[in-house]
């Protein structure tokens, strides 16, 4: 009997929306990366190829065709922007001192710090040399504003780690400043380089806001889910790091005095015992935390689609929709 042909899924209806550009920008990652240093495009390309969607500068792509623009900044612009995320990975995976990324080895767990440290910088550096080259002030402000707040981000996450009274208010500011920034400047800047009016500019930039604070509260539930060991990464590892995320700062919040005692003991004393992230996970769902932050998310998601009814029906808006659904989807 003849299988129904699935239909594509809405990464797959933006991958092909925007193929040809994605061709061109690939190939100016590649062409970007090279280095007479050896070690550069070895470590970078290690990364770069480990199976990311591309996902942000195709952000960038769809954007440019969303107000049908003609020509070709968009490419350097949404290389610039894979660059600048590539950065933040390595110098993240550092920081939380991670052996995987994307299911292989990370590049400090193959190369060291040192090395992954100095090559997010360099690819930082190539980003810069994009936005120039994309003769455009107002492209630089915004790509250059997102790169000061990514890590200025990473600052303050360092600064709630460890802390159990960490507030929402608190958390969602790292994570606008961590994720939401960068997808909110790569639909702006999409937006730019094809002439988008004040109001346009504004809708893009909320679209992608929204859109990063949506996908990284998915991020943050499916740390405690079973489904992070068919995304390559270990269950719990923001437990284990004491990052407090959502799904945790609402089990604190209402947790009993020995349910905020061991909160205290693992995420700020780190203090760990036989059991705990099992432990963790029951209250997670004795407080319903985990439905509550996807709930979250689909409300910034819901926010993120409705921006969009200012731009006519076509293509690329259903595709850029279809990614919002997609992003809260990945906790299913």
């Amino acid at each position: 009997m003849d299988k129904t042909p699935s239909s594509p899924t809405a990464v797959e209806v933006l991958t092909n929306l925007v193929a040809d550009d994605l061709k061109a920008v690939n190939l100016a990652i590649v062409e970007r990366m090279q280095s007479p240093v050896a070690l550069i495009p070895q470590l970078a390309g290690h990364l770069i190829a480990a199976g990311g969607k591309r996902l942000r500068p195709m952000l960038t792509l769809a954007s440019a065709q969303l107000l049908n623009y003609q020509g070709d900044k968009h490419i350097g612009l949404a290389a610039c922007v894979e660059f600048i995320h590539t950065a933040t990975l390595l110098h993240d995976d550092v920081v939380d001192e991670s052996d995987l990324r994307r299911g292989q080895d990370s590049a400090n767990a193959i190369w060291g710090n040192k090395p992954s440290v100095l090559v997010g910088d360099f690819l930082f550096s190539r980003s810069f040399e994009l936005m120039v080259q994309a003769d455009s002030l107002k492209v630089m402000e915004i790509l250059s504003h997102a790169s000061s707040v990514i890590a200025q981000g990473e600052v303050l996450q360092l600064i709630t780690a460890n802390d159990a009274d960490t507030t929402q208010e608190a958390y969602l500011e790292v994570i606008q400043a961590k994720t939401a920034q960068l997808f909110a400047a790569a639909c702006h800047v999409g937006g730019l380089v094809a002439g988008s009016t004040p109001e346009e500019e504004e809708a893009l930039q909320a679209y992608g806001n929204n859109l990063g604070i949506a996908f990284q509260l998915i991020d943050d539930a499916l740390d405690y889910s079973a489904k992070q060991a068919e995304l390559g990464k270990a269950v719990g590892d923001d437990f284990r790091d004491g990052k407090m995320t959502l799904p945790v700062i609402l089990a604190v919040a209402r947790g009993d005095d020995e349910e905020k005692a061991f909160w205290k003991r693992t995420q700020e004393d780190q203090e760990f015992r036989d059991g705990d992230l099992e432990h963790a996970l029951s209250l997670l769902n004795k407080h319903n935390t985990l439905d509550d932050t996807v709930s979250r998310a689909r409300d910034y998601g819901n926010q993120a689609i409705s921006v969009l009814d200012i731009f006519p029906d076509s293509p690329a808006k259903e595709a850029l929709k279809g990614i919002v659904t997609f992003c809260i989807e990945r906790a299913y």
